[in-house]
């Protein structure tokens, strides 16, 4: 035993040299990829991305995860046990979904009270708002602090 402990021990140093042999890199011998694929992408794909995200179909499929939410908190004992978080994520999807190009921002507290704060377009928008935060199971009453967005000249 007395015989491989310096044995280990050397095996360890020379690992530990061989490991040490390969120069660290540096910002110098990084490679540019700042120059070569620039980060922020094309103006094109952004605006496909924005029609996709206001699409009828992604319209059907945030209500479809509304009604799939809902089934779930029915399952466990509806809106009785509901976070206030769930409530107003599920008013916000909702909104997002049926009034397109709203900035609209939700808050729900115990009680079962949401507060819809934001712009939207036009006054059909804002009309909207009332009914189908109301179609929320556990939406015991809205504020709505929305107002119409002036038009940019």
């Amino acid at each position: 035993m007395k015989k491989l402990a310096p044995f280990f021990i050397s095996s360890l140093l020379l690992v530990s040299a061989a490991a040490c042999q390969n120069p660290s890199r540096t910002s110098e011998s990084a490679p540019d990829t700042v120059s070569q694929n620039p980060a922020s992408p094309a103006a094109q794909t952004t605006q496909e991305a924005k029609e996709d995200a206001q699409s009828e179909l992604r319209r059907r499929q945030l209500n479809q995860d509304i009604r799939a939410r809902e089934e779930r908190n029915n399952v466990t004992g509806g809106d009785a046990n509901r976070a206030t978080g769930d409530l107003a994520s599920e008013v916000r999807s909702k909104l997002e979904a049926n009034i397109p190009d709203g900035q609209i921002t939700v808050a729900a507290d115990q009680q079962g009270i949401v507060t819809v704060n934001g712009t939207v377009k036009n006054q059909d928008q804002l009309n909207k708002i009332q009914p189908l935060a109301q179609e929320i199971k556990g939406v015991k009453s809205v504020v709505n602090k929305v107002v119409v967005a002036q038009p940019k000249q």
